[in-house]
């Protein structure tokens, strides 16, 4: 079901979501305009014309060896029983998803966290968790960490530590075909008719720059807004809509699956500021410290570039891991 918004409610909406615009990623699922779940991939992971995913639960991932010096660095509490218990919310392709069993947990966030683990030394064990669940988890230590697309925040910050692994995304998708070039700012978007997640961060980011254009004489935005990704998907191949706007990595990987649509422009999740995603642990117990280490390892011998490669996310690589960046700030 499509439904259109008003210009008056548009703005209402700004004051609504103008706040979003500097919080974090959340549940990835709940924060995707349209997010294609893991039910709607190919049972072989084979597309026509696309890129092809391995989504069976062989993953057959690159042999990482043991850092000694990243390993050296892991708290004696975690080296005691030998194991990492990383928990991830799920849902999002290809962050997080479960392949053709239906049961064993894949993606991008699952390939770092077994990447970082084995480069410590560490035997890894991921476990599906509800994405209010793990903050409690990870601060009374039922679980070392967190790979689930959580944005690093100074409210975060007072808890827990951040070793960061990739950009916070946003981007604008287009249909392969389209004559549409770059989008890199706001006139860019002017008269364009445009998807997006209702009371997400990148519908706040749209509005204001919707606003900006009207105040300078441009078109309007369009807003579109659909109930589920198939009709988004109609919509957008029909010629109904000329973009999508929303997180990053699941459009990424959408395009490279089928071939369909083509990435027009990325912004920061946190625009105007710079938003980082980052591996998650309790504060304090030095382990980010070490996944940090860990994590550059991965960068400076390449296996980091192939794990975002393999799920269409190079455009999120980061040049190094950073230790507790400075976080989108309190609203």
């Amino acid at each position: 079901m499509i439904r259109f918004k008003t210009k008056q409610a548009a703005g209402a909406a700004l004051a609504l979501t103008s706040l979003l615009a500097l919080a974090a990623c959340s549940d990835p699922g709940a924060t995707a305009a349209a997010a294609p779940s893991s039910a709607a991939v190919a049972a072989d992971g084979g597309t026509a014309g696309g890129k092809t995913f391995n989504l069976a639960p062989d993953q057959n991932r690159v042999k990482v060896a043991v850092d000694a010096q990243a390993a050296a660095l892991v708290p004696e509490a975690i080296k005691a029983d030998g194991k990492l218990t990383v928990v991830t919310t799920g849902g999002s392709a290809p962050l997080t998803l479960f392949a053709t069993d239906n049961k064993t947990l894949i993606g991008s966030e699952v390939d770092i966290a077994y990447a970082v683990g084995a480069a410590l030394g560490l035997d890894v064990e991921v476990l599906p968790v509800a994405w209010a669940d793990w903050p409690l988890g990870v601060e009374s230590g039922k679980y070392e960490a967190v790979l689930s697309n959580v944005t690093v925040t100074e409210a975060r910050k007072e808890k827990f530590d951040f070793a960061t692994y990739r950009n916070d995304l946003l981007g604008f998708y287009a249909k392969s075909d389209s004559a549409i070039g770059t989008i890199k700012e706001a006139r860019d978007v002017a008269g364009k008719r445009i998807i997006v997640g209702s009371g997400t961060n990148q519908e706040a980011i749209l509005v204001k720059w919707d606003e900006e254009n009207r105040a300078k004489g441009l078109e309007p935005v369009a807003f579109q807004y659909y109930d589920d990704d198939s009709a988004s998907t109609l919509a957008l191949q029909s010629g109904r809509a000329d973009l999508t706007f929303g997180p990053n990595a699941s459009a990424a990987y959408k395009a490279a699956k089928d071939g369909k649509t083509k990435e027009v422009g990325t912004l920061n999740g946190g625009w105007p500021l710079t938003a980082e995603i980052a591996f998650t642990t309790r504060k304090g117990n030095g382990l980010a410290v070490a996944a940090q280490a860990a994590l550059n390892r991965l960068i400076e011998d390449g296996t980091y570039t192939g794990i975002l490669d393999r799920w269409g996310l190079t455009s999120e690589a980061v040049a190094k891991s950073e230790l507790n960046p400075a976080g989108l700030p309190k609203t």
